[in-house]
């Protein structure tokens, strides 16, 4: 039992004001490509992509008719329907070009997007314009469709042209069905940004999972944004209870996992969601986490420990005073 957090009552406020219209202020935008430039107020605002010359990007067949794209600068999960091509994600602004051109001529009718960060959205424009119609949650269709600052990097971000915005949004869950397959797109409450969702391929049996497992890169916690860490370890919880033991499961980053590697990943999610909210429910910092020794508990070493740290003790307290990158 988890005694240390009222699941139930947390979860049922927080999907009840999920489907509140917000505008974001406030964003963590992870991997983003662009180069700041100075704006008029002192501060930088998101410059035009860097030109990139087209190149072939790896991609690897999973299972009949679906395939991933590597190096975009994450992962674009390909379904071929028969009506055209879903992608799940559109990678990074200057890596679009390279995406369509590994994809080769048949066109992309449809495209969902995991989360709003750039990284996984920058060639939304791109697709749009050649006429995918975009999925996304409600709240990723907001963010996107609004220019949000970044005050780590003291810039804005601005936001994408309509074309490249979701026109077709969810609150908690759709299914489309495309050519022989089913395809179920879910929220994720708050578990790496306040508008995550998974899509699974139910006759492939492969989910794609955004950054809400992350096998090799650091496990980010976009605080900014909504994500904290007992909504990722509740989100992973979720996304048991879709997959089964044959599921592949496809994270923005890194390899494709199996279910024995994502309930590895689970368990040290859990472990460190444990000691961390004890920790910081006790009024301890992020360096008195790190100093507990907290990170040193897990089989994995983290290239930014300090950050991890940092990022779970700001979203515990952005979770429970009820701040968020938004206005509602």
């Amino acid at each position: 039992m988890r005694s240390f957090r009222n699941t139930y009552q947390r979860r049922t406020i927080l999907r009840a004001g999920a489907g509140l219209t917000c505008a974001p202020l406030l964003a963590g935008l992870a991997g983003c490509s662009q180069e700041p430039a100075t704006g008029e107020n002192g501060g930088s605002v998101a410059a035009a992509p860097v030109a990139r010359t087209p190149e072939l990007l790896p991609i690897e067949s999973l299972r009949d008719g679906v395939s991933i794209i590597a190096n975009a600068p994450g992962n674009v999960l390909v379904l071929e329907t028969g009506e055209g091509r879903l992608l799940v994600d559109s990678g990074a602004p200057d890596m679009a070009t390279s995406v369509k051109l590994t994809l080769g001529d048949a066109p992309v009718t449809r495209l969902i997007n995991t989360h709003y960060h750039a990284d996984q959205s920058g060639g939304n424009a791109l697709f749009g314009d050649a006429g995918a119609v975009i999925h996304a949650h409600e709240i990723t269709r907001q963010w996107l469709s609004a220019d949000y600052y970044i005050p780590s990097e003291d810039r804005w971000v601005s936001a994408l042209p309509e074309i490249g915005r979701p026109t077709h949004t969810f609150r908690e869950k759709e299914v489309l069905e495309l050519g022989d397959e089913s395809i179920e797109i879910g929220y994720l409450l708050e578990a790496h940004t306040r508008g995550d969702a998974y899509i699974l391929l139910r006759n492939a049996n492969v989910l794609a999972v955004g950054d809400v497992a992350s096998p090799l890169r650091d496990p980010s916690l976009d605080w900014y944004a909504g994500g904290w860490l007992g909504g990722r370890v509740d989100a992973m919880d979720d996304l048991l209870e879709v997959a089964n033991d044959d599921t592949l499961i496809v994270p923005a980053y890194g390899p494709v996992m199996t279910m024995a590697d994502y309930r590895a990943e689970r368990e040290m999610m859990w472990h460190l969601w444990d000691r961390c909210s004890k920790l910081v429910n006790s009024g301890r910092s992020a360096q008195d986490i790190l100093d507990a020794g907290v990170m040193d508990e897990i089989d994995r070493k983290f290239d930014d420990p300090y950050k991890f740290c940092y990022d779970a003790a700001k979203g515990l307290w952005a979770h429970y005073t009820n701040f968020g990158g938004n206005v509602v």
